[in-house]
């Protein structure tokens, strides 16, 4: 379980991934679609927000589990921005709404940076 303080540093780091160049919202949610930390993005209802995102990456591994490679990230693309999911391991996914112009290679790099970071507090 995640503590007061390990909640307070996860808080922390997701507040830095959302200074990455055409990030607005950055959410960290579980693997079984509970809400960790992170910006909810304003008007959405967070329960469904979160658990939508880790029935979606779900469903991705399974679709492509076939092809025995590694999922690594969704991107769901909407009329003025767009969602980026990355899996961050087997405890942890990341949830970031950005600009539908973002470089989506470029946010991930900067989010390998925190991955690590991320695994100690979970």
């Amino acid at each position: 379980p995640v503590t007061m303080a390990d909640q307070a540093a996860l808080e922390s780091i997701l507040k830095e991934i959302e200074l990455v160049e055409g990030v607005h919202d950055a959410v960290l949610v579980s693997r079984s679609g509970q809400y960790l930390a992170g910006t909810i993005p304003e008007g959405a209802f967070p329960d469904t927000f979160v658990a939508m995102f880790a029935i979606l990456v779900g469903a991705a591994e399974t679709a492509t589990s076939e092809l025995k490679e590694r999922l690594d990230t969704v991107v769901v693309n909407m009329e003025s921005s767009k969602i980026v999911i990355v899996n961050d391991g087997p405890k942890a996914i990341f949830v970031l709404r950005s600009r539908r112009d973002a470089d989506v290679s470029m946010i991930k790099a900067q989010l390998e940076r925190y991955s690590r970071k991320i695994e100690e507090y979970l």
